[in-house]
């Protein structure tokens, strides 16, 4: 899904300016790509916030810039450290059509047999590499792990060919696995123990 975002163009701004240019609801924001001049430009946060939510992180988007139009998806962005609020945005320009890498957050989904077992669940890979038209990048890549038990994983060879794209990770490389459930030890001697020394024993004092 693409949207269009309205964005102008803004020259080399000072710290100052830029907070204002914050304080009135607006991102600094830059446009890049292999076959374009690096376009700073600023966009209003609201727009933006709602563009991406409606449309997806990975989304493909297409930025006016004073008329003419740019098919960017969003590569980076900086949030501030204590409000969270973005604070610059990095667009990579792309051809629809032609291949990027990207990484993509892996997203399981469903409530593991095992796990309904006591087993553990343990993820290893939170996101995976793939390489995509940039249109065609999902928002998130879906393992179901529904019918996962104890004592069993899914590699990168169990879900490669579900999807259209290509995933950069090897074959063998675990995705999720449910572990046993912990158990705790318990030592069975048989035996009555006693904290007390046993009467048997003779203590002797060493004298000089």
């Amino acid at each position: 899904m693409s949207f269009v975002l309205h964005a102008k163009e803004r020259g080399r701004l000072t710290r100052h300016e830029l907070k204002t240019l914050r304080d009135n609801g607006n991102v600094p924001a830059i446009i890049y790509g292999r076959n374009i001049n690096n376009i700073p430009i600023y966009v209003d946060q609201a727009d933006f916030l709602k563009g991406i939510k409606a449309a997806g992180r990975n989304a493909l988007l297409s930025i006016d810039v004073s008329g003419k139009q740019h098919q960017v998806i969003m590569r980076t962005y900086e949030e501030d450290a204590l409000s969270r609020e973005i604070i610059h945005i990095d667009f990579l320009a792309v051809n629809p059509s032609s291949l990027i890498t990207t990484e993509v957050p892996v997203t399981l989904v469903g409530e593991s047999l095992g796990v309904q077992e006591g087993g553990v669940l343990q993820q290893s890979l939170y996101e995976l590499s793939i390489s995509s038209k940039a249109s065609d990048i999902p928002e998130s890549i879906d393992v179901d792990i529904t019918n996962l038990d104890i004592a069993e994983t899914i590699y990168i060879n169990d879900i490669r060919d579900r999807f259209p794209f290509e995933i950069n990770h090897e074959d063998t490389e675990v995705i999720v696995s449910i572990l046993p459930p912990k158990q705790e030890e318990v030592i069975h001697t048989g035996e009555k123990q006693s904290s007390t020394m046993p009467e048997d024993i003779e203590v002797k004092e060493e004298s000089e």
